[in-house]
């Protein structure tokens, strides 16, 4: 037959062998989304562990942010003040720099006001130039009439700096230098002493090459001698952390902070600790742990540093340098400064060095020195504990494997979500290690990490959806419904390919009479006859979800059910067999193949249809080289067998007892019972007579009665009553069921022509 003829349209062949590629399409996208995951990991994790600039950044901008919200409570009992030389005191006793017999003034003023420690944030690194030595240099050059009465006066006068050495060396004051990466042949004196365990901090320390110090009877003058450079490692103009010790490579100089704390607890030394000290392992990474002054432990960097925590910057901290001076202010002075660390700096406009700092307000160097030694005071510390780094490079390859495996898994939607928690999950975590544990945990990282992962599996996950859909869209769209189109391309996994088992509902068309419809026509005239007609008949198929498996010559194979799901496939089915029958009358009436213009005997061209439901075997048939999506088992042999009965019972759609159970709600009505080859019962044949609102109809339900009677009268072998219904039935069919009639009205006759012998003896 025909029908059972396993050559296939062209359009299917290759969009079957697609369904191939489909797959490989399908499983690759995961491959090349789990490998994107993966690459962008290894980047990722890679430019963290290198860490850039920008990452830097990024990270402590995040900490400053922090800072913000919560920054270091204020003390009011905290014994650090700034004595400011600012512009009321400029403008008390003249511009800057002062000769140093005010400072001395100013030092001892404060040593009598009971200062514990007095420590400048100012280096003196010139002579005085108001000093006598420097005039009498000067008057000895001029032609003045009383020039050496003034000389002799000037040198009865003491030498300015040494003024100011002898009120240091009284009150034990401290110093400051700065370390300079410009190479000389300076250096500072060491005041402190320096006890370590473990690793030596000069191999820790980055090694300065010069450094701008004090005049050398200032520098033994003093008590102390300390740094006060800002971090190198501060580079965006921000200062966050401050150097605790320095080294020119062979020496080790602690920051002031240090030696004001040191010489106020009257302190000979500092202890530091680094790594492979007793009770500590040895980590293979030579670096600083902590170090002790005094009675405070404060904890190092890895070069030594301490990051700063912040208050707000308090007027309440300030002095002015006028009050101190002024005799009038002894015992408000002395409430203020008696047994306090006392920094002296200036906040005058031209003279202030002004710093950005993280809590986000511009505060002067000599503040930023007291802040730090409140923190010390007061053991309120930020610390970025040495497993701080590996732990968020850990954090970043779970959090954004976890994401790629949820993107994978679950798909972009929830996985966003999910990404969204993460991320302010991270932020969280980080947050409390701030406010609870004052611990400076990266969440910048790990979070952006997540995202540009999530991004990168989305990606290439969208892409390769989007040449999934192309390809179904170009291989399967000649021959699957726009729906079923839909939903391939949402969920293109759902095509299994190979051999699967599959309830599906089989259609088998043919052209009645096709033969001497193709002699009557060139070749060129029958191949517009076939697409006019196959065309139309196609889109009724694909209008119910059907899937267009082949087309034989004039016939058509469809299936409903298979490659996707179709629920109620039965009735599809149905449905679509009545719109093809309501396509074919169109066609005639419209003389669209030109039979009648040609004046053919018979213009009127016919389809018989057969449909069957049942298990069958859907996928990939044939060899490596060609194969068909297609299906294969009894159901689909039973269907064609239905097609070709339908000559037979005189009706152009014909369906199986399973579509029948499986679609109740049509019109059917019983045509009769066929014996099939290879089937050991007869298989009992419906013809279809309508859809469900003529099968809901008052003249459905009289029709559907009257046949019912008809069928009565035949299985009792009454023929009376057989014509007589019958020729009801007639009256109540509509045009399409008159074939089904006729071929009932043969029963009937043949029951006339040989009457029951049992019904003819009741008769006698």
């Amino acid at each position: 037959m025909r029908l059972l003829s396993r050559s296939a349209h062209p359009v299917l062949v290759r969009a079957a062998r697609g369904l191939v590629r489909l797959r490989w399409l399908a499983r690759g996208k995961y491959m090349r989304a789990a490998a994107a995951a993966l690459l962008m990991l290894l980047a990722l994790t890679a430019l963290r562990t290198y860490e850039p600039r920008i990452v830097t950044e990024t990270k402590e901008r995040a900490f400053d942010a922090y800072q913000r919200l919560q920054p270091r409570q204020p003390a009011p009992d905290l014994p650090v003040r700034i004595v400011d030389i600012d512009e009321t005191s400029l403008a008390a006793f003249g511009q800057w720099p002062w000769p140093r017999t005010r400072l001395a003034a100013l030092t001892k003023r404060l040593g009598e006001l009971g200062a514990g420690v007095i420590a400048y944030d100012i280096i003196f690194s010139e002579p005085d130039r108001t000093t006598p030595e420097r005039l009498i240099a000067d008057l000895a050059a001029s032609d003045l009439p009383d020039r050496d009465r003034a000389v002799a006066l000037l040198k009865s006068l003491p030498d300015h700096d040494a003024s100011f050495a002898e009120a240091m060396q009284r009150t034990g004051a401290v110093l400051g230098f700065a370390a300079t990466r410009r190479p000389n042949d300076t250096r500072p004196s060491v005041k402190t002493g320096l006890a370590f365990v473990g690793i030596t901090p000069t191999t820790v320390l980055p090694p300065f090459r010069g450094a701008v110090a004090n005049l050398p009877m200032l520098d033994e003058a003093a008590s102390g001698i300390g740094a006060i450079n800002l971090s190198a490692r501060d580079r965006s103009g921000v200062v966050r952390r401050l150097p605790m010790l320095m080294s020119d490579g062979a020496r080790v100089y602690p920051s002031l902070a240090v030696e004001a704390l040191r010489v106020a607890q009257g302190q000979k030394g500092v202890i530091v600790r680094g790594t492979g000290a007793s009770g500590d392992d040895d980590t293979g990474h030579a670096a600083l742990v902590d170090m002790r002054v005094g009675q405070f432990k404060l904890p190092l960097t890895d070069d030594g540093e301490v990051w700063l925590y912040y208050t707000r910057d308090d007027p309440e901290r300030y002095v002015s340098a006028k009050d101190v001076l002024d005799p009038a202010q002894t015992e408000r002075m002395r409430d203020r400064l008696e047994g306090t660390i006392v920094l002296v700096g200036t906040t005058a406009s031209g003279l202030v060095d002004a710093r950005a700092t993280a809590i986000g307000q511009v505060m002067p160097g000599v503040a930023i020195q007291a802040q730090m030694i409140e923190q010390i005071v007061s053991q309120e510390f930020l610390e970025r504990p040495d497993w701080a780094r590996g732990f968020e490079i850990v954090m970043t390859l779970l959090l954004g494997s976890l994401v790629a495996a949820l993107v994978l898994l679950a798909g972009a939607r929830f996985s966003l979500v999910a990404c969204g928690l993460v991320f302010v999950g991270a932020i969280g975590g980080s947050w409390i290690a701030f406010s609870q544990f004052r611990l400076l945990i990266d969440p910048v990282y790990p979070s952006l990490a997540t995202l540009l992962t999530y991004i990168a599996v989305e990606r290439v996950l969208h892409t390769a959806s989007d040449r999934e859909k192309k390809f179904v869209r170009q291989a399967f769209g000649q021959y699957l419904a726009p729906d079923l189109l839909a939903q391939l391309e949402r969920a293109p996994d759902g095509l299994r390919l190979g051999g699967e088992q599959r309830e599906l509902s089989v259609m088998f068309m043919d052209v009645r009479g096709f033969t001497p419809i193709s002699e009557t026509l060139s070749a060129t005239e029958l191949v517009d006859f076939i697409n006019t007609l196959l065309s139309p008949l196609s889109d009724a198929i694909q209008d119910e979800l059907g899937t267009i498996d082949k087309y034989i010559g004039d016939s058509i194979m469809a299936f409903w059910n298979a490659p996707v799901d179709v629920p109620d496939h039965a009735a599809r089915a149905c449905r679509a067999a009545l719109k093809m029958r309501t396509v074919v009358d169109q066609l005639n009436d419209a003389d669209a193949f030109g039979f009648a213009a040609r004046g053919l005997a018979d213009p009127v061209v016919r389809i018989g249809v057969g449909l069957n439901t049942g298990v069958a075997c859907v996928g990939n048939m044939g060899s490596e080289k060609r194969f068909n999506y297609s299906a294969m088992g009894d159901v689909v042999n039973v269907a064609a067998r239905i097609e070709s009965a339908s000559k037979e019972f005189g009706t152009d759609l014909l369906v199986s007892e399973e579509v029948a159970r499986a679609a109740p709600g049509l019109a059917l009505l019983e045509a009769g019972e066929i014996m099939l080859k290879g089937k050991s019962r007869p298989t009992r044949l419906y013809a279809l007579a309508g859809d469900e609102s003529y099968a809901a109809s008052d003249v459905f339900a009289e029709l559907q009665r009257l046949h019912r009677g008809l069928l009565d009268a035949l299985a009792a072998h009454d023929a009376t009553r057989a014509h007589t219904t019958l020729e009801a039935c007639r009256a109540a069919a509509p045009p399409a069921l008159a074939g089904l009639f006729d071929h009932l009205a043969r029963r009937v006759a043949m029951l006339a022509a040989t009457p029951h012998p049992v019904l003819n003896r009741a008769d006698g």
